[in-house]
């Protein structure tokens, strides 16, 4: 048994039916959406043509969600049906991000995640979903793909038929007759000054992607559902000091394990706590960023092993275990145990820079995330954020003891920070001029170039975060403790700047 969707869109009318219906049969609160029409036109007056599409969930055969779910919050009903438990739910919005359909959303009720379910109970009792029973034009059916005698199948078997995104190859379950190609690509689409029935000011936002669509797009959108950014600046912040956490141990694991410099205060005593003080900020961001923080427990005890974000939950423990136990060593006097603590706390530190890759990339609604680029950039930002907050360490504690700075740590840790600024230049490079077939990874592109994060691109990734820093060590000026401080704080902000301008990119390609 599979259950699945057709929308024939010939006598679909945009009655908006469905969506009422939808709103009355879940309790779906003001301001949200399981189901959807959109209007677009095509064409310049007078001759022009309106479009409707019916969005929704599409019950994947192969649903992201359901993978990238850290709870098994999501999951697939025996008949097929993509449904969801939001007693289990901790609200992380990593299933909004990993849906192509932009179909979930978080409940402002239960601050969980949510979506069409096929209306599950209804369906369960022999009876249509909602949504089918009340539209006027019989536009919307439903039944079982398997089933060859059922209405469904024959009209898939007889009609030609479109889904949405079949490049994200999740194999969707809600089929399209007669579907205009722009209504179900967003990329195709672009948004005016005004919209159906109102005039709202038009943002900043939609400017740049009104101007960077242009080229892109065969039609407009008149009439949507508002669409936002799950991930702000507590990503962002996450990923900034993770990087801080892994890179400052594994610098040390470096210089000590390898004898790239004398063995100091720096390398041996500072630099674990440093890593574990930024791994709690890490954890505390993570938390503070879910709409059920209080459920945050349920990623230990209620896992779902394909997820990163349980993966990710594990080594960042695991990582802290290390930490702390070479921090503990040296009390108990058990010196034998330090290469193994400090080469397993080196591979551990390296998993903490990188895993975030592999949950991004699960984020597969999110193309501009999906760069084989990632791993390694994490892991050189890391180096970056990791030498930089080291550097200041340093400083400090020279102006604290009245001391001149040790040479050969800080000739090693500038020679780091130079050569990890310049391939984080690199694979910058790689990710945002490299030719991409993808229009949606485009579209990200040219909002760093050219549209709405340009100038804190530029500006602040680029100018202040790569070029100065990289001309004061180059120049010997870093040489000098201020210049050092400022410096390497350059290079931290830019770094943070670069992350947060990577992460809203991706987010600001609409999904639908």
């Amino acid at each position: 048994m599979k259950y699945g969707f057709l929308i024939d869109q010939r006598k679909c009318i945009g009655c908006h039916a469905c969506t009422v219906a939808c709103k009355s049969e879940n309790e779906v609160a003001i301001g949200t959406y399981r189901t959807w029409v959109k209007y677009i036109e095509k064409g310049i007056y007078p001759d022009t043509q309106r479009f409707f599409s019916v969005l929704r969930c599409n019950h994947c055969q192969e649903a992201p969600c359901i993978t990238i779910c850290p709870t098994t919050a999501l999951f697939k009903r025996d008949n097929g049906v993509v449904d969801f438990d939001n007693s289990r739910c901790i609200g992380c919005k990593s299933c909004m991000q990993a849906c192509p359909y932009d179909a979930l959303y978080i409940d402002p009720f239960s601050n969980t995640a949510a979506k069409c379910n096929f209306c599950a109970p209804r369906v369960e009792s022999g009876m249509q979903p909602a949504c089918e029973v009340v539209c006027p034009t019989q536009a919307i059916l439903s039944g079982d793909l398997d089933d060859s005698t059922s209405l469904l199948a024959q009209m898939l078997s007889t009609h030609k038929t479109s889904v949405r995104k079949p490049e994200a190859q999740t194999k969707p379950k809600l089929y399209y007759i007669n579907v205009n190609p722009s209504s179900i690509t967003p990329t195709e689409q672009t948004h005016t000054t005004g919209y159906l029935w109102a005039e709202p000011q038009i943002s900043a936002l939609m400017q740049d992607e009104q101007t960077l669509a242009a080229a892109d797009a065969k039609a407009r959108t008149t009439y949507d559902v508002a669409h936002d950014r799950p991930w702000g600046w507590k990503v962002s912040a996450y990923l900034w000091t993770k990087s801080v956490a892994a890179g400052a141990f594994f610098i040390a694991a470096l210089a000590l394990g390898l004898g790239l410099t004398r063995s100091n205060w720096l390398f041996n005593t500072a630099a674990a706590p440093v890593s574990l003080i930024f791994l709690v900020a890490t954890l505390a961001l993570l938390i503070a960023d879910l709409k059920r923080p209080e459920r945050f427990f349920y990623i230990l005890l209620k896992p779902q092993w394909k997820s990163w974000l349980v993966i990710g939950g594990y080594v960042l423990a695991i990582y802290g275990a290390l930490l702390t136990a070479w921090i503990i060593l040296p009390m108990l006097k058990l010196y034998s145990l330090s290469p193994l603590v400090l080469w397993a706390g080196a591979i551990f530190a390296v998993m903490t820079a990188i895993y975030s890759a592999f949950l991004f990339k699960q984020a597969r609604g999110r193309v501009f995330w999906n760069s084989g680029f990632v791993p390694i950039h994490l892991l050189v930002q890391a180096l970056i954020a990791g030498s930089g907050v080291l550097m200041i360490v340093a400083v400090i504690d020279a102006w604290i003891t009245r001391s001149w700075l040790m040479e050969s740590q800080f000739e090693f840790l500038q020679y780091e920070l130079l050569g990890a600024l310049i391939a984080h230049a690199v694979l910058i490079a790689g990710e945002l001029w490299m030719p991409e077939e993808s229009i949606e990874k485009q579209r990200a592109q040219r909002f760093i170039k050219k549209g709405m994060f340009s100038k804190w691109f530029w500006g602040g990734s680029i100018g202040a975060g790569i070029i100065l820093p990289v001309l004061s060590i180059a120049t010997g000026i870093a040489q000098f403790d201020i210049f050092a401080l400022l410096t390497a704080m350059l290079a931290l902000g830019g770094l943070f700047l670069w992350e947060h301008i990577w992460v809203q990119a991706g987010q600001a390609v609409p999904l639908s």
